[in-house]
């Protein structure tokens, strides 16, 4: 692996809320440099004390002279000898940063200090003028390396690196670029895409529950698209008044959202039970529709660009199945519409780089890190994460899947056996208590 050289500028913003650890705020300062302002962050959680921090980070890490850009970090302070984990953020952090509550798992379980790192090109983390060839899983990587490295000067307990979904993923392909950074991973829910319409979602949402479910879910889709005459004038209505525009006509957008909704439903755990019957109005159809699947998501103003960009270049992402409903849908439309519908024409001819999906699948193949992976059993992200490790005998790597699961699932949420054998687990690799 190659190495790479990183000076890091730090900046610290520290937090005047109660101290729990006996470090006390004037350790924390000491030890930490280049300390250049404050800035308050008030947290619900008083057993740790905040900060925001701002790293400068190389754009290029092969190449100082492309320039830098600020990384934003969150950290939650509980003691230096306590264990850290490394929160690798997959998007934008505001919802962490802005929250007085927020506490991930990991952290919780292990009373832990927190580094929370929001993903390069997101959010904040932006450099002033933003060059999409820098937006790389590879350069991203170095990114949470470069920051582990300088607050490993101060943390000297255990180690461990946690994400969910997108950031799920990240806590993977960062313990693969940088093996040794980290004592434990915990990724959530947690995909590994190998093409920008990967393929094994289709067939695995067709076999996802029970088969009533699955043609309850089917029967209402058809209901959309029979009824579309009548509902698509409203689905319009409701995109006009929230300043939605779009990169196809708004007929596509509407069949798109029906298609999502299969997958929609199964990623968040719905009830069947919810569904509105056939003899229902086409009103009540469309509101229960239009909260299923916002189509926002389809539209040119969503906070969800630099996903897309990152999608079609390196990360990857999912398609459908359109059989069942070719009588109503124009395929070429939905086949392949990844490009066409969430980003600009310029990206229209990127070519889909799958390295990390070979060199990761190779790194879990090969070698046998401590890792536990947490899914659930209808999550169609499942269908695209690593559960096939679980027939290659690994004894550091777990995989732990909750029954009737969602992208909800979390160690919390598992049966009670098998929380506490991930407990144990986790105490015997990271000696927290």
């Amino acid at each position: 692996m190659r190495k790479h050289i990183l000076t890091i500028a730090m900046m610290l913003f520290a937090v005047t809320t109660a101290f729990a650890s006996n470090d006390g705020v004037e350790a924390m300062l000491g030890k930490i440099s280049a300390i250049s302002g404050y800035e308050k962050i008030e947290k619900a959680d008083t057993t740790r004390s905040y900060y925001l921090m701002k790293f400068t980070q190389l754009i290029d890490p092969n190449n100082a002279e492309v320039g830098t850009f600020e990384q934003r970090v969150m950290l939650g302070h509980r003691g230096f000898d306590r264990p850290t984990v490394i929160v690798t953020e997959g998007y934008g952090g505001d919802y962490a940063f802005g929250s007085k509550r927020y506490m991930e798992e990991l952290t919780r379980i292990l009373d832990a200090n927190i580094l929370f790192v929001e993903y390069r090109f997101f959010s904040k983390s932006k450099p002033e003028n933003l060059n999409w060839d820098y937006m790389t899983i590879a350069n991203s990587m170095h990114d949470y390396h470069a920051i582990t490295t300088a607050f490993k000067k101060y943390y000297t307990g255990k180690w461990a690196s946690t994400g969910i979904s997108k950031g799920g993923s990240t806590t993977i392909f960062y313990r693969a670029y940088y093996p040794e950074d980290v004592d434990v991973s915990v990724p959530y829910v947690a995909p590994l895409s190998r093409a920008l319409e990967d393929g094994r979602h289709e067939s695995f949402l067709e076999q996802a529950s029970t088969k009533a479910n699955r043609d309850a879910i089917r029967n209402f889709q058809f209901q959309l698209l029979e009824r579309k005459e009548a509902i698509l004038p409203m689905f319009s209505k409701y995109c006009a008044e929230n300043e939605y525009t779009f990169y196809v006509p708004i007929e596509t957008i509407y069949d798109l959202c029906v298609l999502e909704y299969q997958f929609s439903f199964w990623q968040w755990g719905e009830s069947t039970a919810e569904i509105p019957v056939a003899t229902s109005s086409d009103k009540e159809k469309f509101d229960y529709f239009i909260k299923k699947c916002e189509p926002n998501y389809f539209s040119r103003k969503n906070d969800l660009e630099s996903f897309s960009v990152q999608a079609v270049k390196d990360f990857g992402y999912y398609g459908y199945n359109v059989d069942p409903f070719k009588d109503y849908i124009n395929v070429e439309d939905v086949e392949g519409y990844y490009k066409r519908v969430m980003l600009p024409s310029q990206w229209a001819n990127t070519v889909f780089d799958d390295y990390n999906y070979r060199f990761v699948t190779d790194f879990l193949t090969e070698n046998d890190p401590k890792m536990i992976f947490i899914y659930g059993e209808w999550d169609p992200w499942t269908a695209s994460g690593v559960t096939w490790l679980r027939d290659r005998n690994k004894k550091n790597i777990h995989i732990y899947i909750e029954p009737n699961g969602s992208h909800k699932a979390r160690i919390g949420s598992m049966p009670a056996a098998t929380q506490t054998e991930i407990l144990n687990k986790l105490n015997e690799w990271m000696q927290y208590r």
